[in-house]
């Protein structure tokens, strides 16, 4: 029995649609492409819209905004300083191991070489705050050259970045500090250098999640197809999407700094010159019993600001992320 030739001519038609269709949704992606060479690229986290509901979603919650408000009056102390205590922390000015309350010119208090207490705090706190702060810049600028460098290109520079971010993972944080700064002078500087350099690994492997999650995007593929340049692409489109979890952990990276110096002049490794918080306690350690005061107040500046670091931490990751905004 044969087949009419109506129901095969109608056939082929509907044979045909689908790769006729294709090629056509195809000529049209290139006609947009070439007509505006200028696209909208619309960032993922960073746009407007979602800047405001972040912003909005920190001033709401209570905690950070204690948080920032303790981080304010920590970092005010310290800029204060030089104004409410002028000259050097480190002078004799009075009689020894004097108890918070006893003398109204120094309301907390002497150590036991007759040094004011509270002028020790202020400018410890300039010591702790700088070195948590710049450590922590170091190893974000290590971290994202690192981590964007790997999840961009990918390939063999994402598996050789990889096992050097791997190799210094497998040394314990704090043990690698103590040999950088007893290799080098126990100074700011050392300690600065070798926090920064022992805690970048945190960054770089979040940056390179972000980027390898970000490469694949419409705005990076239309930027790619405009002919942008590999840093270019990486500073302007991709970047800025990959901060806001960056920025949450650079808050950690802060106040992890503070307690590594401070556990380091604690350890008598801290620079002699300077005052920090961890000196502090240090010094105080063998009066612990008679002057319990002298490792307490500092002991209490360092939780202070390290609670105000965390809740600020906690209150930027609830704002930036979608899922706990809304809550």
């Amino acid at each position: 029995m044969s087949t009419p030739f109506p129901i095969a001519g109608t056939a082929a038609p509907t044979a045909r649609a689908p790769a006729v269709n294709g090629l056509l949704q195809r000529l049209r992606q290139h006609a947009a492409r070439f007509s505006d060479r200028n696209p909208p690229t619309e960032p993922l986290s960073v746009a407007p819209s979602n800047r405001h509901a972040a912003l909005h979603a920190f001033v709401r919650n209570p905690a950070a905004v204690a948080g920032v408000l303790l981080l304010l009056a920590v970092v005010a102390l310290a800029l204060l300083a030089p104004l409410l205590y002028p000259g050097d922390p480190l002078d004799m000015v009075t009689t020894p191991l004097l108890w918070p309350g006893q003398d109204a010119a120094y309301p907390l208090g002497s150590d036991s070489m007759g040094r004011n207490v509270v002028a020790g705090i202020a400018h410890g706190a300039r010591v702790s705050l700088a070195v948590g702060v710049v450590a922590a810049v170091l190893s974000l600028c290590i971290g994202i050259v690192v981590g964007a460098t790997a999840g961009y290109f990918g390939g063999l520079i994402d598996d050789v970045l990889v096992r050097v971010t791997e190799l210094f993972q497998t040394v314990p944080t704090f043990l690698f500090v103590i040999v950088v700064v007893a290799i080098g002078q126990p100074s700011v500087q050392v300690i600065v250098l070798a926090i920064g350099l022992a805690s970048w690994p945190v960054i770089a492997r979040l940056v390179r999640a972000e980027f390898r999650t970000l490469r694949e995007t419409e705005f990076v593929l239309a930027a790619r197809s405009q002919g942008f340049g590999h840093l270019r692409i990486m500073l302007q489109e991709m970047l800025p999407n990959a901060l806001p979890p960056v920025i949450v952990t650079t808050s950690v990276l802060v106040a992890s700094a503070i307690l590594i110096e401070s556990a380091l002049s604690f350890l008598g490794m801290g620079d002699p010159n300077a005052v920090s918080w961890g000196s502090m306690i240090g010094e105080g350690r063998e009066l612990l019993r008679t002057a319990w005061y002298l490792t307490a107040l500092p002991g209490a500046a360092i939780v202070l600001t390290v609670l105000a670091l965390n809740l600020v931490g906690d209150g930027l990751n609830d704002a930036f992320n979608p899922r706990l905004r809304g809550r």
